[in-house]
């Protein structure tokens, strides 16, 4: 499906990071208010509740 509406750069760009963030960047969209650590305690191993949480951080700041 054609999508017409963005430039090729942002295609280009899309769902990545063009630069490693600023570090108030992360602090923005990394930091877990107490839903968010809600949602990552429903993990059941920690390996699974980092991998979520870096997900969550990721998603926001893209």
């Amino acid at each position: 499906m054609p999508v017409g509406f963005l430039t090729d750069e942002e295609v280009a760009a899309y769902g990545r990071f063009l630069r490693p963030p600023s570090r108030a960047e992360l602090e923005r969209f990394f930091h877990l208010n107490d839903r968010h650590r809600e949602l990552v305690k429903q993990r059941r191993r920690p390996h699974s509740r980092m991998g979520f949480a870096i997900q969550l951080g990721t998603v926001r700041c893209l």
